[in-house]
Protein backbone atom coordinates (compact mmCIF):
# COMPACT_ATOMS: atom_id res chain seq x y z
CA UNK A 1 0.00 0.00 0.00
CA UNK A 2 1.19 3.52 -0.78
CA UNK A 3 2.06 5.72 2.21
CA UNK A 4 -0.13 8.65 3.18
CA UNK A 5 1.68 11.80 2.07
CA UNK A 6 0.60 14.01 4.94
CA UNK A 7 1.94 17.34 3.70
CA UNK A 8 -0.77 18.00 1.13
CA UNK A 9 -3.72 16.99 3.39
CA UNK A 10 -2.24 19.13 6.17
CA UNK A 11 -1.76 22.18 3.93
CA UNK A 12 -5.17 21.78 2.28
CA UNK A 13 -6.81 21.43 5.70
CA UNK A 14 -5.11 24.58 6.97
CA UNK A 15 -6.06 26.51 3.84
CA UNK A 16 -9.68 25.40 4.02
CA UNK A 17 -9.97 26.10 7.76
CA UNK A 18 -8.42 29.54 7.29
CA UNK A 19 -10.78 30.47 4.46
CA UNK A 20 -13.85 29.26 6.32
CA UNK A 21 -12.80 30.93 9.59
CA UNK A 22 -12.23 34.23 7.76
CA UNK A 23 -15.59 34.20 5.97
CA UNK A 24 -17.95 32.32 8.30
CA UNK A 25 -19.41 35.39 9.98
CA UNK A 26 -19.69 37.72 6.97
CA UNK A 27 -23.41 37.04 6.56
CA UNK A 28 -25.84 36.04 9.31
CA UNK A 29 -27.04 32.72 10.65
CA UNK A 30 -28.76 30.35 8.25
CA UNK A 31 -32.38 29.69 9.24
CA UNK A 32 -31.53 26.07 10.11
CA UNK A 33 -28.77 27.26 12.44
CA UNK A 34 -31.20 29.57 14.24
CA UNK A 35 -33.46 26.56 14.65
CA UNK A 36 -30.66 24.42 16.08
CA UNK A 37 -29.98 27.11 18.70
CA UNK A 38 -33.56 26.83 19.97
CA UNK A 39 -33.75 23.06 20.34
CA UNK A 40 -33.45 21.59 23.81
CA UNK A 41 -31.14 18.54 24.13
CA UNK A 42 -33.10 15.36 23.38
CA UNK A 43 -32.69 11.87 21.92
CA UNK A 44 -34.47 13.03 18.79
CA UNK A 45 -36.84 15.54 17.27
CA UNK A 46 -39.88 15.42 15.05
CA UNK A 47 -37.86 16.32 11.97
CA UNK A 48 -34.37 14.99 12.66
CA UNK A 49 -32.04 13.11 15.01
CA UNK A 50 -30.15 15.12 17.64
CA UNK A 51 -26.45 15.10 16.64
CA UNK A 52 -26.12 18.33 14.64
CA UNK A 53 -28.05 20.52 17.12
CA UNK A 54 -25.97 19.02 19.95
CA UNK A 55 -22.74 19.83 18.11
CA UNK A 56 -23.94 23.41 17.68
CA UNK A 57 -24.84 23.69 21.35
CA UNK A 58 -21.46 22.29 22.39
CA UNK A 59 -19.65 24.80 20.18
CA UNK A 60 -21.64 27.69 21.65
CA UNK A 61 -20.93 26.52 25.20
CA UNK A 62 -17.21 26.27 24.46
CA UNK A 63 -16.60 29.30 22.29
CA UNK A 64 -19.52 31.70 22.85
CA UNK A 65 -22.83 32.44 21.19
CA UNK A 66 -21.75 33.62 17.75
CA UNK A 67 -22.13 32.65 14.11
CA UNK A 68 -18.44 31.81 13.95
CA UNK A 69 -18.57 29.49 16.96
CA UNK A 70 -21.71 27.70 15.80
CA UNK A 71 -20.08 26.90 12.47
CA UNK A 72 -16.84 25.53 13.91
CA UNK A 73 -18.11 21.89 13.89
CA UNK A 74 -18.70 22.23 10.15
CA UNK A 75 -15.12 23.31 9.60
CA UNK A 76 -13.90 20.29 11.55
CA UNK A 77 -16.22 17.94 9.66
CA UNK A 78 -15.00 19.23 6.32
CA UNK A 79 -11.36 18.94 7.36
CA UNK A 80 -12.07 15.39 8.51
CA UNK A 81 -13.69 14.60 5.16
CA UNK A 82 -10.53 15.78 3.37
CA UNK A 83 -8.34 13.35 5.29
CA UNK A 84 -10.82 10.50 4.87
CA UNK A 85 -11.01 11.10 1.12
CA UNK A 86 -7.20 11.12 0.91
CA UNK A 87 -7.18 7.77 2.72
CA UNK A 88 -9.63 6.39 0.13
CA UNK A 89 -7.28 7.52 -2.65
CA UNK A 90 -4.34 5.88 -0.87
CA UNK A 91 -6.35 2.70 -0.25
CA UNK A 92 -6.87 2.39 -4.01
CA UNK A 93 -3.18 2.79 -4.76
CA UNK A 94 -2.97 6.54 -5.26
CA UNK A 95 0.43 8.07 -4.66
CA UNK A 96 1.52 11.60 -3.80
CA UNK A 97 0.08 13.25 -6.92
CA UNK A 98 -3.27 11.48 -6.61
CA UNK A 99 -3.59 12.35 -2.93
CA UNK A 100 -2.69 15.97 -3.62
CA UNK A 101 -5.32 16.17 -6.36
CA UNK A 102 -7.88 14.65 -4.00
CA UNK A 103 -7.41 17.05 -1.09
CA UNK A 104 -6.87 20.26 -3.07
CA UNK A 105 -9.69 19.47 -5.47
CA UNK A 106 -12.11 18.61 -2.68
CA UNK A 107 -11.12 21.40 -0.27
CA UNK A 108 -12.57 24.12 -2.51
CA UNK A 109 -15.19 22.19 -4.43
CA UNK A 110 -18.83 23.17 -4.93
CA UNK A 111 -21.30 21.97 -2.37
CA UNK A 112 -18.51 20.53 -0.24
CA UNK A 113 -17.23 24.08 0.29
CA UNK A 114 -20.75 25.34 0.96
CA UNK A 115 -21.30 22.61 3.56
CA UNK A 116 -18.15 23.66 5.35
CA UNK A 117 -19.51 27.18 5.61
CA UNK A 118 -22.77 26.30 7.40
CA UNK A 119 -23.70 24.04 10.29
CA UNK A 120 -26.06 21.56 8.71
CA UNK A 121 -26.94 17.90 8.96
CA UNK A 122 -25.55 17.51 5.44
CA UNK A 123 -22.11 18.65 6.63
CA UNK A 124 -21.96 16.02 9.36
CA UNK A 125 -23.27 13.40 6.94
CA UNK A 126 -20.41 14.25 4.59
CA UNK A 127 -17.85 13.13 7.18
CA UNK A 128 -19.95 10.13 8.27
CA UNK A 129 -20.51 8.82 4.73
CA UNK A 130 -16.87 9.28 3.72
CA UNK A 131 -15.73 7.38 6.81
CA UNK A 132 -18.23 4.57 6.19
CA UNK A 133 -17.10 4.22 2.58
CA UNK A 134 -13.41 4.21 3.53
CA UNK A 135 -14.02 1.40 6.01
CA UNK A 136 -16.17 -0.50 3.50
CA UNK A 137 -13.33 -0.31 0.96
CA UNK A 138 -10.92 -1.66 3.58
CA UNK A 139 -13.35 -4.46 4.40
CA UNK A 140 -13.62 -5.40 0.73
CA UNK A 141 -9.93 -5.09 -0.09
CA UNK A 142 -8.20 -6.13 3.13
CA UNK A 143 -9.99 -7.48 6.17
CA UNK A 144 -13.73 -8.18 6.64
CA UNK A 145 -13.46 -7.09 10.26
CA UNK A 146 -13.58 -3.51 8.99
CA UNK A 147 -17.35 -4.03 8.61
CA UNK A 148 -17.48 -3.49 12.37
CA UNK A 149 -16.07 0.00 11.80
CA UNK A 150 -18.67 0.59 9.08
CA UNK A 151 -21.36 -0.41 11.57
CA UNK A 152 -19.98 1.85 14.29
CA UNK A 153 -19.89 4.85 11.97
CA UNK A 154 -23.38 4.06 10.66
CA UNK A 155 -24.67 3.87 14.22
CA UNK A 156 -23.30 7.34 14.94
CA UNK A 157 -24.72 8.51 11.61
CA UNK A 158 -28.20 7.48 12.70
CA UNK A 159 -28.00 10.27 15.28
CA UNK A 160 -27.51 12.78 12.49
CA UNK A 161 -29.72 11.59 9.65
CA UNK A 162 -31.26 8.27 8.82
CA UNK A 163 -29.97 8.70 5.24
CA UNK A 164 -26.95 6.56 6.12
CA UNK A 165 -29.35 3.63 5.75
CA UNK A 166 -29.84 4.57 2.08
CA UNK A 167 -26.07 4.46 1.52
CA UNK A 168 -25.79 1.01 3.08
CA UNK A 169 -28.84 -0.19 1.12
CA UNK A 170 -27.32 1.08 -2.12
CA UNK A 171 -24.00 -0.65 -1.44
CA UNK A 172 -25.84 -3.85 -0.51
CA UNK A 173 -27.87 -3.82 -3.75
CA UNK A 174 -24.69 -3.15 -5.73
CA UNK A 175 -22.88 -6.05 -4.05
CA UNK A 176 -25.80 -8.28 -4.93
CA UNK A 177 -25.68 -7.07 -8.53
CA UNK A 178 -21.95 -7.17 -9.30
CA UNK A 179 -20.34 -8.87 -6.32
CA UNK A 180 -18.45 -10.06 -4.54
CA UNK A 181 -21.73 -11.63 -3.35
CA UNK A 182 -20.03 -13.81 -0.76
CA UNK A 183 -19.54 -10.63 1.29
CA UNK A 184 -23.29 -10.52 1.94
CA UNK A 185 -22.94 -13.74 3.94
CA UNK A 186 -20.02 -12.51 6.02
CA UNK A 187 -20.51 -12.74 9.76
CA UNK A 188 -18.51 -9.53 10.10
CA UNK A 189 -20.87 -7.61 7.82
CA UNK A 190 -23.92 -8.71 9.81
CA UNK A 191 -22.10 -8.04 13.08
CA UNK A 192 -21.46 -4.52 11.78
CA UNK A 193 -25.15 -4.14 10.96
CA UNK A 194 -26.08 -5.28 14.46
CA UNK A 195 -23.56 -2.85 15.96
CA UNK A 196 -25.10 0.01 13.99
CA UNK A 197 -28.53 -0.82 15.39
CA UNK A 198 -27.21 -1.09 18.95
CA UNK A 199 -25.40 2.26 18.78
CA UNK A 200 -28.29 4.01 17.06
CA UNK A 201 -31.06 2.37 19.09
CA UNK A 202 -31.82 5.28 21.48
CA UNK A 203 -32.72 7.54 18.57
CA UNK A 204 -34.62 4.75 16.85
CA UNK A 205 -36.53 4.04 20.06
CA UNK A 206 -37.39 7.74 20.32
CA UNK A 207 -38.81 7.67 16.81
CA UNK A 208 -40.79 4.48 17.47
CA UNK A 209 -42.22 5.74 20.77
CA UNK A 210 -43.26 9.01 19.14
CA UNK A 211 -44.91 7.40 16.12
CA UNK A 212 -42.02 7.80 13.64
CA UNK A 213 -42.47 11.54 13.11
CA UNK A 214 -39.60 11.62 10.64
CA UNK A 215 -41.65 9.54 8.24
CA UNK A 216 -44.27 12.26 8.33
CA UNK A 217 -41.51 14.81 7.83
CA UNK A 218 -40.13 12.92 4.82
CA UNK A 219 -43.63 12.69 3.38
CA UNK A 220 -44.09 16.44 3.79
CA UNK A 221 -40.80 17.14 1.99
CA UNK A 222 -41.69 14.77 -0.84
CA UNK A 223 -45.13 16.33 -1.19
CA UNK A 224 -43.88 19.91 -1.08
CA UNK A 225 -40.59 19.71 -2.98
CA UNK A 226 -40.57 16.22 -4.46
CA UNK A 227 -41.42 17.23 -8.02
CA UNK A 228 -38.75 19.95 -8.13
CA UNK A 229 -36.19 17.67 -6.45
CA UNK A 230 -36.75 15.01 -9.10
CA UNK A 231 -36.26 17.52 -11.91
CA UNK A 232 -32.98 18.93 -10.63
CA UNK A 233 -31.47 15.72 -9.18
CA UNK A 234 -29.56 14.52 -12.23
CA UNK A 235 -28.44 17.89 -13.65
CA UNK A 236 -27.16 19.02 -10.26
CA UNK A 237 -24.92 15.98 -9.91
CA UNK A 238 -22.61 17.74 -12.38
CA UNK A 239 -22.29 20.85 -10.21
CA UNK A 240 -22.15 19.35 -6.72
CA UNK A 241 -18.37 19.24 -6.71
CA UNK A 242 -18.00 21.68 -9.59
CA UNK A 243 -18.13 21.27 -13.34
CA UNK A 244 -14.34 21.16 -13.73
CA UNK A 245 -14.09 18.10 -11.47
CA UNK A 246 -16.73 16.04 -13.29
CA UNK A 247 -14.13 14.24 -15.49
CA UNK A 248 -12.31 13.09 -12.35
CA UNK A 249 -15.24 11.38 -10.66
CA UNK A 250 -16.43 9.93 -13.96
CA UNK A 251 -12.91 8.50 -14.33
CA UNK A 252 -13.41 7.03 -10.87
CA UNK A 253 -16.59 5.25 -11.92
CA UNK A 254 -14.92 3.94 -15.09
CA UNK A 255 -11.83 2.71 -13.25
CA UNK A 256 -13.89 0.98 -10.57
CA UNK A 257 -15.77 -0.90 -13.25
CA UNK A 258 -12.79 -1.71 -15.48
CA UNK A 259 -9.65 -2.18 -13.36
CA UNK A 260 -9.14 -5.85 -12.44
CA UNK A 261 -7.35 -4.89 -9.22
CA UNK A 262 -10.37 -2.86 -8.13
CA UNK A 263 -12.85 -5.62 -8.87
CA UNK A 264 -13.59 -6.24 -5.14
CA UNK A 265 -14.81 -2.63 -4.79
CA UNK A 266 -16.52 -2.07 -8.12
CA UNK A 267 -19.86 -2.20 -6.29
CA UNK A 268 -19.19 1.41 -5.25
CA UNK A 269 -19.58 2.50 -8.88
CA UNK A 270 -22.88 0.64 -9.15
CA UNK A 271 -24.08 1.94 -5.79
CA UNK A 272 -24.11 5.49 -7.18
CA UNK A 273 -26.88 4.96 -9.78
CA UNK A 274 -28.75 2.82 -7.25
CA UNK A 275 -28.66 5.70 -4.77
CA UNK A 276 -29.73 8.15 -7.48
CA UNK A 277 -32.69 5.90 -8.29
CA UNK A 278 -33.73 5.73 -4.63
CA UNK A 279 -33.40 9.50 -4.25
CA UNK A 280 -35.38 10.05 -7.45
CA UNK A 281 -38.15 7.69 -6.34
CA UNK A 282 -38.48 9.27 -2.89
CA UNK A 283 -38.19 12.89 -4.04
CA UNK A 284 -35.13 13.46 -1.85
CA UNK A 285 -32.77 16.43 -2.03
CA UNK A 286 -30.30 16.62 -4.93
CA UNK A 287 -27.32 16.66 -2.57
CA UNK A 288 -28.12 13.37 -0.83
CA UNK A 289 -25.57 11.39 -2.94
CA UNK A 290 -22.70 13.84 -2.23
CA UNK A 291 -20.92 11.51 0.21
CA UNK A 292 -20.76 8.70 -2.34
CA UNK A 293 -19.78 11.17 -5.06
CA UNK A 294 -16.79 12.23 -2.95
CA UNK A 295 -15.65 8.60 -2.71
CA UNK A 296 -15.93 8.29 -6.50
CA UNK A 297 -13.91 11.49 -6.86
CA UNK A 298 -11.25 10.12 -4.50
CA UNK A 299 -11.08 6.97 -6.64
CA UNK A 300 -10.91 9.01 -9.84
CA UNK A 301 -7.88 10.91 -8.58
CA UNK A 302 -5.80 7.75 -9.13
CA UNK A 303 -6.31 7.48 -12.92
CA UNK A 304 -6.45 11.27 -13.26
CA UNK A 305 -3.04 11.67 -11.65
CA UNK A 306 -1.64 8.94 -13.90
CA UNK A 307 -3.10 10.69 -16.95
CA UNK A 308 -1.45 13.95 -15.89
CA UNK A 309 2.06 12.54 -15.91
CA UNK A 310 3.22 14.94 -18.63
CA UNK A 311 3.81 18.61 -17.88
CA UNK A 312 1.13 19.84 -20.26
CA UNK A 313 -1.57 17.58 -18.88
CA UNK A 314 -0.54 18.37 -15.33
CA UNK A 315 -0.86 22.08 -16.06
CA UNK A 316 -4.32 21.50 -17.53
CA UNK A 317 -5.41 19.53 -14.48
CA UNK A 318 -4.09 22.12 -12.02
CA UNK A 319 -5.81 24.89 -13.99
CA UNK A 320 -9.10 22.99 -13.85
CA UNK A 321 -8.85 22.58 -10.08
CA UNK A 322 -7.99 26.28 -9.67
CA UNK A 323 -10.88 27.44 -11.86
CA UNK A 324 -13.24 25.12 -10.01
CA UNK A 325 -12.07 26.55 -6.69
CA UNK A 326 -12.56 30.14 -7.87
CA UNK A 327 -16.09 29.57 -9.17
CA UNK A 328 -17.07 27.51 -6.13
CA UNK A 329 -15.75 30.13 -3.70
CA UNK A 330 -17.75 32.95 -5.29
CA UNK A 331 -20.97 30.91 -5.28
CA UNK A 332 -20.59 29.09 -1.95
CA UNK A 333 -18.86 31.62 0.32
CA UNK A 334 -20.05 35.08 1.43
CA UNK A 335 -17.44 36.96 -0.61
CA UNK A 336 -19.85 39.49 -2.14
CA UNK A 337 -20.95 42.18 0.38
CA UNK A 338 -24.44 41.60 1.73
CA UNK A 339 -25.79 44.89 0.35
CA UNK A 340 -24.57 43.98 -3.15
CA UNK A 341 -25.36 40.27 -3.37
CA UNK A 342 -28.99 40.91 -4.34
CA UNK A 343 -27.81 42.35 -7.65
CA UNK A 344 -25.95 39.15 -8.57
CA UNK A 345 -27.17 35.69 -9.61
CA UNK A 346 -25.63 34.17 -6.48
CA UNK A 347 -28.89 33.96 -4.43
CA UNK A 348 -30.43 31.94 -7.28
CA UNK A 349 -27.38 29.73 -7.76
CA UNK A 350 -26.98 29.08 -4.00
CA UNK A 351 -30.31 29.02 -2.21
CA UNK A 352 -28.64 29.01 1.21
CA UNK A 353 -27.54 32.64 0.71
CA UNK A 354 -31.00 34.27 1.05
CA UNK A 355 -31.56 32.28 4.23
CA UNK A 356 -28.58 34.06 5.83
CA UNK A 357 -29.77 37.60 5.16
CA UNK A 358 -32.12 40.01 6.92
CA UNK A 359 -32.65 38.48 10.35
CA UNK A 360 -31.60 41.53 12.36
CA UNK A 361 -33.74 43.85 10.22
CA UNK A 362 -36.77 41.58 10.50
CA UNK A 363 -36.34 41.38 14.27
CA UNK A 364 -36.17 45.17 14.54
CA UNK A 365 -39.42 45.47 12.61
CA UNK A 366 -41.19 42.97 14.87
CA UNK A 367 -39.89 44.84 17.91
CA UNK A 368 -41.46 48.05 16.57
CA UNK A 369 -44.85 46.33 16.29
CA UNK A 370 -44.59 44.93 19.81
CA UNK A 371 -43.53 48.28 21.27
CA UNK A 372 -46.60 49.90 19.70
CA UNK A 373 -49.01 47.62 21.60
CA UNK A 374 -50.90 49.24 24.48
CA UNK A 375 -49.49 48.31 27.88
CA UNK A 376 -52.36 46.00 28.78
CA UNK A 377 -52.12 44.13 25.49
CA UNK A 378 -48.34 43.81 25.61
CA UNK A 379 -48.57 41.93 28.91
CA UNK A 380 -51.01 39.42 27.40
CA UNK A 381 -49.20 39.01 24.09
CA UNK A 382 -47.24 36.20 22.49
CA UNK A 383 -45.51 35.92 19.13
CA UNK A 384 -46.27 33.13 16.65
CA UNK A 385 -44.03 32.79 13.62
CA UNK A 386 -44.60 30.93 10.39
CA UNK A 387 -41.29 29.07 10.54
CA UNK A 388 -38.39 28.17 12.78
CA UNK A 389 -36.02 30.64 11.15
CA UNK A 390 -38.16 33.59 12.22
CA UNK A 391 -38.62 32.13 15.70
CA UNK A 392 -34.88 31.54 16.02
CA UNK A 393 -34.01 35.06 14.84
CA UNK A 394 -36.41 36.66 17.31
CA UNK A 395 -35.06 34.46 20.11
CA UNK A 396 -31.46 35.35 19.18
CA UNK A 397 -31.76 39.07 18.48
CA UNK A 398 -35.01 40.19 20.11
CA UNK A 399 -35.01 42.33 23.25
CA UNK A 400 -38.03 42.67 25.51
CA UNK A 401 -40.22 40.52 23.28
CA UNK A 402 -43.18 38.39 24.45
CA UNK A 403 -42.80 34.59 24.47
CA UNK A 404 -42.10 33.19 20.99
CA UNK A 405 -43.88 30.18 19.50
CA UNK A 406 -44.09 28.44 16.15
CA UNK A 407 -45.99 25.45 14.79
CA UNK A 408 -43.09 24.55 12.51
CA UNK A 409 -41.54 21.08 12.94
CA UNK A 410 -40.23 20.40 16.47
CA UNK A 411 -41.13 23.88 17.75
CA UNK A 412 -44.78 22.86 17.74
CA UNK A 413 -43.92 20.58 20.66
CA UNK A 414 -42.86 23.65 22.67
CA UNK A 415 -46.40 25.03 22.64
CA UNK A 416 -49.20 25.82 23.11
CA UNK A 417 -49.12 29.44 24.28
CA UNK A 418 -50.42 30.05 27.80
CA UNK A 419 -54.13 30.50 28.42
CA UNK A 420 -53.46 34.14 29.35
CA UNK A 421 -52.34 34.94 25.78
CA UNK A 422 -55.17 37.00 24.28
CA UNK A 423 -53.06 39.01 21.82
CA UNK A 424 -50.88 37.41 19.14
CA UNK A 425 -48.26 39.13 17.04
CA UNK A 426 -47.99 36.99 13.91
CA UNK A 427 -44.78 36.92 11.87
CA UNK A 428 -44.89 35.65 8.31
CA UNK A 429 -48.28 33.98 8.76
CA UNK A 430 -50.89 34.89 6.11
CA UNK A 431 -53.69 36.56 8.05
CA UNK A 432 -56.29 34.99 5.80
CA UNK A 433 -55.12 31.63 7.09
CA UNK A 434 -55.31 32.46 10.81
CA UNK A 435 -57.97 35.17 11.02
CA UNK A 436 -60.69 32.56 11.63
CA UNK A 437 -58.94 31.65 14.90
CA UNK A 438 -59.42 35.16 16.39
CA UNK A 439 -62.04 37.83 16.84
CA UNK A 440 -60.01 40.15 14.64
CA UNK A 441 -56.62 40.55 12.92
CA UNK A 442 -54.87 43.48 11.27
CA UNK A 443 -51.63 43.98 9.36
CA UNK A 444 -49.15 46.04 11.36
CA UNK A 445 -45.98 45.92 9.20
CA UNK A 446 -44.33 44.37 6.17
CA UNK A 447 -40.96 42.66 6.52
CA UNK A 448 -38.14 44.18 4.48
CA UNK A 449 -34.44 43.30 4.78
CA UNK A 450 -33.46 46.49 2.96
CA UNK A 451 -30.93 44.72 0.72
CA UNK A 452 -33.18 43.50 -2.13
CA UNK A 453 -32.69 39.77 -1.52
CA UNK A 454 -35.71 37.52 -1.89
CA UNK A 455 -36.27 34.93 0.82
CA UNK A 456 -39.21 33.41 2.66
CA UNK A 457 -39.62 36.50 4.85
CA UNK A 458 -39.19 39.34 2.37
CA UNK A 459 -42.55 41.07 1.85
CA UNK A 460 -44.40 38.90 4.38
CA UNK A 461 -46.51 40.63 6.99
CA UNK A 462 -46.42 41.16 10.72
CA UNK A 463 -49.95 41.08 12.10
CA UNK A 464 -51.75 41.63 15.38
CA UNK A 465 -54.60 39.29 16.24
CA UNK A 466 -56.85 39.63 19.28
CA UNK A 467 -59.30 37.37 21.05
CA UNK A 468 -58.70 33.65 20.36
CA UNK A 469 -62.04 32.04 19.57
CA UNK A 470 -61.08 28.81 21.37
CA UNK A 471 -58.67 27.86 24.11
CA UNK A 472 -55.08 27.27 23.01
CA UNK A 473 -55.15 23.50 23.50
CA UNK A 474 -57.78 23.35 20.74
CA UNK A 475 -56.21 25.99 18.49
CA UNK A 476 -52.57 24.96 18.67
CA UNK A 477 -52.78 21.76 16.52
CA UNK A 478 -53.99 23.93 13.63
CA UNK A 479 -50.66 25.77 13.58
CA UNK A 480 -48.63 22.58 13.18
CA UNK A 481 -46.81 22.02 9.88
CA UNK A 482 -43.73 20.19 8.59
CA UNK A 483 -41.29 21.25 5.89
Amino acid sequence: MRPLFKLHPALASLALAAVLAATNARYDYHRDELYFRMLDPAWGYADQPPLTPLLGRAAINLFGDSVWALRLPSVLCMVGALWLAALITRELGGGKAAQALCVWGLAFAGVALAFGHLLSTATVDLAVWTAALLFAIRALLRDPRWWLAVGAVAGVGLYNKHLIALLLLSVGVALLAVGPRRVLGSKWLWAGAALALVIGSPNLVYQAVNGWPQLEMASAIAEGDGAENRIILLPFQFVLLGTFLVPVWIAGIWALLRRPRWRPVRALAVAYPVLLAITLATGGQFYYPIGLLIALFAAGCVPAAAWAASRGRRTLLVAGVALNAAVSAVVALPLVPVDAVGGTPIPVMNDSVPDQIGWQAYTDQVEEVVSALPAGEAEAAVIITSNYGEAGALERYGEGLPPIFSGHNELHEYGPPPASATVVVTVGLPLERVSAFFDGCEIAAELDSGVDVENEEQGRTVGVCRGPVEDWTALWPRFQHYS
